[in-house]
C-alpha cells in the first residue's frame, strides 16, 4: 500500500483530533469580525478558498483567499492564516516575512521544526497530520477541519460520512473514464479543484473544476460517453439530466462535500494503479516547493 493510500485512509481519525483541537487553538485563529486573508499554495489554496467561502458565508467577517504568490499588498487585513504542510514553502514565507508587524500572522503547519515556526506571530502544529507522501490529502483535511471546528461547522457527522467514502466502493466504471469534471457551489468550488489536482497529480488524468452554475457556460461542452461529471454538494435544478444526455456519468455527491473529497482521492489512487504508475512520485513534483535565487 502507498503512503499517499494509508494518509487518506487515517482521514476520519486525523479529523477527530483536529476538531478537539480547535477550542485550545483559539487565540491563534481569526475571531468574529476580523477582516482575514488565507492563503497557501497548491492544495493549501484550495483549502483557503474553502475556509474563506466557510467563514465570510456564516456571517463572521470578511475572508478573501489567495494564492501566496499573489496576495494583495495593498489591502488591509486584520489577520493573515497561511497554510503550509512543510513549513518551507518558499512564497509562504515570504509573505509572512513582508506582512509582518502589517497584521496578525498565524501558520497552521504540520512539522515544527521548519522555518514558518518563526515566520508567523502564531503557529498551530497539526504533526499528527503530518504526511510522508509528496501528493497531500490528510494535512489539507485536518486543516480545514480545524478551521471549520474553529467556526462551529464540523459535526461529527462529517466524520462518519468520511469513513463512508472509505469503506464503499467507486461507482462502477468510472475508473475507466478518459476525462474528468468536478464541480461545487459556495465553499464546495476550492474543495472540487482540489480534487481535480489530486487527479492530475497521482494518475495524471484529465481533469477540470467549475462552480457548477459556470459548468453549462462552455465547460459541459467536452462531456460525452466515457467522462465523469462529479458534484461535490447539491446540485443546480436540472444539471443532472443535462449531462446524462450527453452520455457523460453523472456523480452525486450525498455525502459532505470534505468526505466527497475522499472518494475523490480514492478514485486518484484507483486510476494511479490501474495504469501502473505510483501515486507516491508523482510526475515533476516534490514535497514543498522552495524557489533557487539564483
Amino acid at each position: 500500500m502507498s503512503h499517499v493510500q494509508n494518509e487518506l485512509t487515517s482521514q476520519p481519525e486525523c479529523w477527530e483530533r483536529a476538531a478537539g483541537l480547535a477550542a485550545r487553538q483559539s487565540a491563534a485563529l481569526p475571531s468574529p469580525g476580523e477582516r482575514v486573508a488565507v492563503v497557501g499554495c497548491g492544495t493549501s489554496w484550495f483549502m483557503a478558498q474553502a475556509v474563506a467561502a466557510l467563514r465570510e458565508g456564516a456571517g463572521l467577517g470578511e475572508t478573501d483567499a489567495f494564492a501566496a504568490s499573489e496576495f494583495p499588498f495593498g489591502r488591509d487585513y486584520d489577520r493573515v492564516i497561511a497554510l503550509s504542510r512543510s513549513g518551507t514553502t518558499t512564497e509562504v514565507l515570504e509573505l509572512l516575512s513582508a506582512v509582518r508587524g502589517k497584521a496578525r500572522t498565524t501558520a497552521i503547519t504540520g512539522d515544527p521544526r521548519t522555518p514558518v515556526m518563526d515566520a508567523a506571530d502564531d503557529v498551530v502544529v497539526l504533526d499528527f497530520a503530518d504526511e510522508q507522501s509528496v501528493v497531500q490529502t490528510r494535512f489539507a483535511t485536518t486543516a480545514l477541519t480545524l478551521l471549520r471546528a474553529h467556526l462551529g461547522l464540523h459535526t461529527d457527522a462529517v466524520v462518519a460520512d468520511a469513513r463512508t467514502a472509505l469503506a464503499g466502493p467507486l461507482p462502477e466504471g468510472l475508473v475507466d473514464c478518459s476525462q474528468f469534471t468536478f464541480l461545487g457551489r459556495g465553499w464546495s468550488v476550492g474543495l472540487a479543484q482540489e480534487a481535480a489536482l489530486k487527479m492530475r497529480e497521482a494518475s495524471l488524468s484529465w481533469t477540470e473544476a467549475y462552480p457548477a452554475m459556470e459548468y453549462r457556460h462552455g465547460p459541459i461542452s467536452i462531456t460525452t460517453r466515457g467522462t465523469a461529471t462529479w458534484m461535490f454538494g447539491e446540485s443546480p435544478d436540472g444539471l443532472r439530466k443535462q449531462v446524462e444526455a450527453t452520455g457523460g456519468m453523472w456523480v452525486a455527491g450525498g455525502l459532505d462535500p470534505l468526505a466527497e473529497l475522499v472518494r475523490a482521492q480514492r478514485l486518484a489512487v484507483a486510476i494511479a494503479a490501474a495504469r501502473g504508475l505510483d501515486p507516491d512520485a508523482p510526475r515533476h513534483l516534490t514535497r514543498s516547493v522552495i524557489l533557487d535565487e539564483g
